[in-house]
């Protein structure tokens, strides 16, 4: 595993010191971690399996809890990558639920002949089901940064479920957990501007995945009066942004992204302003991927912006289309998309972004189903719109402008969701009919 790929091995290094000093509040007599073979072989491995015992023995009261779960997260942070797999992989075996008292509550609940019977045969089914290593995991939380930890921690895992099936149930019970604690009535919304910590500017600029910042002028520039930038941001997490969107207040549609990009390009009168354009949209927590929050925050900076600026009428995006090219590719279609026909290349798109798969039963496009999954709708296809040499592997240079009509959002989403049907323009609408 590439700890630099998800960086989280190195941001959190210092957490070692931090929960030394906790894990101290118990002694020392319980923590295997300086005697752990950093690859964790088997003989190590039976160690740590008695160190998570006794965590889940919760012998001692509240403070040795944490102590234990210190001495624990301290073990894992010193291993490798091999290690940290079979942490994992010890984690997902030998601490899953116990099928025979599934079974058993099962039976009970088959057996129940009245109602009290039946509500106590579920409770006792719901508690069978609930792992031990959910109760271990959740023991994280009470460290300083332990939430964070967990977060970083299902990053690696889903990267490692993919090729171990054995991980698989420990990602979707860590997913479930995370899903309830980021449930978004505990999020905050803030507005980043220049003035903000240099801490989180920083992390913006590292998060930036769909148009990377070119240092602190361009993150400037991205601040300025005729931009805003909204973030999420959770309690347990305060100097993380969960997810980030950057806007810019243009008088009608932007269809080129080095226009809004230009650092040269004149200021804009916010004032006068009557569309607000979705530019970029960053999940920042790879821990957090399918946890939806983007519907909620595109909603809270819809109004946000309406009542900051109320000439604001229209809310679109400038969205790239990242699957075309390799779509195309897979189709034998290479030669109409690097075609001069602007009029092929445009049906081509529209075709690309509104055919549902049937083996998945959406849109094929990540971001246009994220879109469409928000209620937009397909406004407009842009050619020649991003000329970077990402814009143009990926998308051929196309982008599109998904729009947001408040009152048809609700429509739109229940259409795409339902019936798998795209809400569009006219005009592409007659693309696809030519």
């Amino acid at each position: 595993m590439d700890d630099e790929r998800y960086g989280w091995l190195s941001k959190f290094r210092s957490l070692r010191g931090l929960w030394r000093d906790v894990a101290q509040t118990i002694g020392s007599s319980l923590g295997v971690a300086s005697r752990l073979d950093g690859d964790l072989p088997p003989n190590d491995a039976e160690l740590l399996r008695e160190e998570m015992r006794q965590c889940l023995q919760a012998r001692g009261g509240e403070m040795s809890a944490r102590g234990r779960a210190a001495h624990l997260g301290q073990a894992y942070l010193d291993l490798t990558a091999t290690g940290r797999r079979n942490f994992l992989r010890l984690l997902a075996e030998d601490f899953d639920s116990d099928p025979n008292e599934v079974d058993q509550a099962m039976r009970e609940v088959g057996a129940a002949t009245d109602r009290p019977a039946r509500l106590r045969a579920e409770r006792r089914l719901k508690q069978s089901l609930e792992s031990p290593r959910v109760r271990l995991l959740t023991q994280f939380t009470t460290l300083p940064d332990g939430v964070k930890f967990l977060v970083d921690l299902r990053a690696e895992l889903v990267a490692l479920a993919k090729t171990d099936p054995t991980l698989a149930g420990l990602a979707d019970e860590l997913r479930a957990l995370l899903a309830g604690w980021f449930d978004v009535g505990f999020l905050e919304l803030q507005r980043m501007t220049w003035r903000s910590p240099a801490l989180l500017l920083e992390k913006i600029i590292a998060y930036e995945a769909v148009h990377a910042i070119q240092g602190w002028p361009d993150l400037k520039n991205r601040l300025d009066s005729d931009r805003r930038l909204y973030a999420f941001f959770h309690p347990r997490m305060p100097d993380e942004p969960l997810i980030f969107i950057e806007v810019a207040l243009t008088r009608g549609l932007s269809d080129n992204i080095q226009r809004v990009l230009d650092e040269q390009a004149p200021v804009e009168d916010a004032g006068r302003a009557d569309t607000a354009i979705f530019y970029s949209i960053n999940n920042a927590q790879r821990g957090l991927d399918g946890i939806s929050f983007g519907n909620f925050l595109i909603k809270k900076v819809v109004d946000d912006l309406s009542h900051e600026f109320p000439n604001l009428k229209t809310f679109a995006t400038l969205s790239p289309v990242p699957g075309l090219r390799a779509w195309a590719e897979r189709h034998g279609l290479i030669g109409e998309l690097d075609s001069a026909d602007d009029l092929q290349l445009t049906r081509l798109t529209a075709r690309y972004l509104t055919e549902i798969s049937p083996e998945r039963g959406r849109v094929r496009d990540p971001v246009a189903h994220f879109h469409l999954s928000n209620g937009a709708r397909l406004e407009r296809i842009n050619l020649r719109a991003d000329t970077s040499a990402r814009g143009q592997l990926l998308s051929a240079g196309v982008m599109v402008n998904y729009l947001y009509k408040l009152s048809d959002i609700e429509a739109n989403h229940e259409a795409y969701s339902g019936l798998g049907r795209v809400a569009m323009a006219s005009p592409i609408k007659a693309l696809l009919k030519g």
